[in-house]
């Protein structure tokens, strides 16, 4: 061997020696000595009270619970409103990763924002934490090594409801649905649904998102002669969709059919216009004594309001988020991301509970049925749950999936 081959080798056995040492290091250590967090959602609009500042006190709790620091480390919150608007909520996340050194974002945006978001966590390296967020195609053909959901989603939900009607002899459906990603990819799985189960859908109308006036919907809907017309919104249009068909009469000689209901919108809507609607849901605040005493500690935090789906995912999101900067010491996106998958869910609300290489936490969900006032006994006693429906059985299977990243597994 040369002199010059020997020097060479001498040097690349160097480098390699300091890119060994240097690796983790770089997985080491919290950048900028503190763990930021954003919280983005509506504030203010059509979404606000399924999310909001409600996810906001969630999220306190959650850090509070952490004692505010991680392995010494300070936690720190950021919020911003989003508007529901894409172009924000993407000038948002720039800001945040770019000028103020955010690690991770929960997010309960519409589905426009958060694809938009998503693509730049991504690129950045940072965890996505949907909360909220229930587009199906999140954990499916636009998946990410970086966005975990944590709530519910277009597939999901409506897949319980669907069936159950089906077998009920609801064989005909038309679609109230608000017109933006979110409300289209309802549309889109509940149709899958109610097709291969054997029923048809008659007609569908798109409405704007925050709409005061659903009467020309309603009307079409009405003359379709469907016998379930289902409302894929949520948030204050759902609300505004329910109160106005009740006064034209549709439930009468229609099933409403709810596919985004929560329980902070079963309360401002009432158990007189919705009792007995059938629904399907990730969390109940009054399932055990568990999720009684957070719901309890929440309301306390929060104004005496209702601990809602989102609201109780938010908590667990941040909870398991720090958990695993903690194991690893770093609030490196990938160590982080990698930690979180690999280590069971565990708070009040979740029992060993895994999250699936595309992203999807796999909790069991359940079967609701909404009370009739005279059935309801005390503040907030709204559901009763009638079933549970596994988590294999409830989510989208790997096999139906396009997600490359089940491909690795």
């Amino acid at each position: 061997m040369t002199k010059l081959n020997t020097c060479l080798l001498s040097i690349a056995v160097m480098l390699g020696a300091l890119l060994i040492l240097a690796t983790p290091l770089r997985a080491q250590g919290v950048s900028g000595d503190v763990i930021k967090i954003g919280i983005m959602n509506d504030q203010n609009g059509p979404y606000a009270d399924n999310c909001g500042p409600g996810s906001v006190a969630a999220a306190r709790l959650a850090v509070s619970d952490f004692g505010g620091a991680v392995n010494g480390k300070k936690i720190e919150l950021v919020v911003a409103d989003d508007q529901n608007k894409p172009d924000i909520g993407v000038a948002v996340a720039l800001r945040w990763l770019d000028n103020e050194g955010i690690d991770a974002i929960v997010g309960c945006s519409a589905s426009s924002i958060a694809l938009g978001v998503q693509d730049i966590m991504k690129a950045r390296k940072k965890p996505y934490m949907l909360a909220g967020t229930a587009g199906s195609f999140f954990t499916n053909d636009k998946c990410s090594p970086m966005t975990t959901q944590w709530m519910v989603d277009t597939y999901a939900q409506p897949k319980a409801t669907v069936k159950a009607l089906l077998a009920q002899g609801v064989d005909t459906w038309f679609f109230l649905t608000v017109d933006y990603a979110f409300g289209k990819g309802w549309q889109a799985d509940a149709t899958n649904f109610i097709k291969a189960g054997g029923g048809k859908v008659v007609g569908s109308v798109l409405h704007p998102l925050n709409s005061s006036d659903f009467s020309s919907f309603l009307l079409t809907a009405q003359a379709s002669g469907a016998k379930a017309i289902a409302l894929a919104n949520s948030g204050a249009d759902f609300g505004n969709a329910i109160k106005q068909a009740q006064e034209f009469g549709l439930s009468t000689k229609q099933l409403l059919v709810p596919l985004g209901l929560m329980i902070n919108q079963a309360h401002g809507i009432g158990l007189r216009d919705l009792q007995n609607v059938r629904l399907t849901t990730p969390f109940y605040w009054d399932l055990n004594p568990e999720t009684r005493a957070f719901s309890k500690r929440f309301g306390e935090a929060f104004n005496g309001q209702i601990l809602n789906e989102a609201k109780s995912a938010t908590y667990s999101a941040i909870t398991h988020y720090l958990k695993a900067v903690a194991a690893t010491g770093t609030d490196d996106g990938d160590a982080v991301m990698k930690q979180m998958k690999n280590t069971p869910i565990n708070d009040f609300e979740m029992k060993d509970v895994g999250i699936r290489a595309d992203g999807q936490v796999m909790r069991p969900l359940y079967v609701a049925r909404i009370k009739t006032p005279a059935e309801s006994k005390y503040t907030y006693d709204y559901y009763e749950i009638t079933g549970t429906i596994p988590a294999e059985e409830a989510w989208r299977p790997a096999s139906e999936s396009v997600c490359d990243l089940l491909k690795s597994q």
